[in-house]
């Protein structure tokens, strides 16, 4: 019948993930029943997000158990089907766990397929040219509302979904922010495009440097980290300004003491709009993001930031580096 590789969950992490917190076993190849679909995995993405599934408590998503193999999105190709909507050689993405081969039905989460271009790396389709494109570009245009001549800052604007939001916003005619750790990071930013990059790491005062570099403050910020920075920012927001809530990650590893944030007053102050999303949750606007993505890949405005491993056996490592602040730009393993 054959085997499969996974990577399993041996024990909930405490802080930082560790080694010692997977597992690669082997397990038997999965077979389709009625109805369902098996699919090769080509490209696995290593996401923040994956963090909080990891512990046992309620996400979006429920807690992976003990002993079972986590979740993640993967891009693969259907190598077995039983569902003629899908026939074999199709490529999707879609939520699945980190395994070679998985069965789905055509109600996974996230499902949809990809028209890959001919030339065109199938990992960009996992990065900028897929969920992570989508999700900037719903958190920028659909939660955010950003339009020309406004200045949208952006968090952890050198990683998957804040590089891409940088690039979108540029494109879109907007002055942007950008605020990275490290000089490195922050030069990143500068490359693609950002008016200003600010290294918050190298700042005795965040607030006051995001204030210089925008004195009539901010229309759109684009959060990623929530904790300390949004605390920052929130009263240099200007009126009627929006934030786009993607994610949390400077609380993902100490999940049981979160930041208490102590200036939501100015949401009152400023009427501010502060919303988060799920991209999935917007499917009538992914057909209009999907195309500027592609347009402005084509023409050389959308630069997908990677950094690319390769092997089922060193997602965990991908992982761990991703959720220590060591990697810039999208976390993706080959299979």
């Amino acid at each position: 019948m054959g085997e499969i590789r996974q990577i399993v969950l041996t024990r909930r992490p405490s802080g930082v993930p560790v080694p010692e917190d997977f597992a690669l076993e082997s397990a038997p190849l999965p077979r389709p029943g009625p109805g369902e679909i098996l699919v090769k995995m080509r490209v696995c993405s290593c996401d923040p997000a994956i963090r909080g599934f990891l512990d046992d408590r309620p996400s979006y998503l429920p807690p992976v158990a003990l002993g079972a193999p986590i979740n993640g999105m993967s891009l693969g190709e259907v190598v077995e089907s039983n569902d003629p909507a899908w026939p074999v050689g199709t490529l999707l993405r879609t939520m699945a766990t980190w395994s070679e081969h998985y069965v789905i039905r055509g109600d996974a989460l996230g499902l949809e397929k990809v028209e890959a271009a001919p030339g065109v790396p199938l990992q960009h389709y996992m990065g900028a040219l897929g969920p992570v494109g989508l999700t900037a570009w719903v958190g920028l245009f659909e939660i955010g509302k950003a339009k020309a001549g406004e200045t949208v800052l952006v968090s952890a604007a050198a990683g998957a979904t804040g590089s891409t939001v940088v690039q979108l916003a540029k494109a879109a005619g907007c002055r942007v922010i950008g605020l990275a750790g490290g000089a490195a990071k922050a030069q990143v930013v500068r490359d693609l495009g950002a008016d200003v990059a600010i290294d918050y790491k190298a700042v005795p005062d965040l607030a006051a440097t995001i204030r210089e570099a925008a004195p009539d403050g901010i229309d759109v910020y684009f959060d990623n980290v929530g904790g300390e920075t949004l605390d920052a920012v929130l009263p240099l927001m200007r009126l009627h300004g929006r934030i786009a809530v993607c994610g949390m990650v400077s609380q993902y590893n100490d999940a049981d003491h979160p930041h208490g944030n102590r200036n939501l007053w100015q949401l009152v102050v400023n009427r501010l709009t502060m919303r988060g999303f799920i991209t999935y949750d917007h499917p009538e606007v992914l057909a209009e993001a999907q195309a500027m993505l592609d347009g402005l890949f084509a023409s050389g405005k959308l630069k997908p930031l990677e950094n690319v491993r390769t092997g089922i056996e060193r997602l965990p490592e991908a992982f761990i580096d991703l959720m220590s602040g060591r990697t810039t730009g999208k976390t993706l393993v080959l299979i």
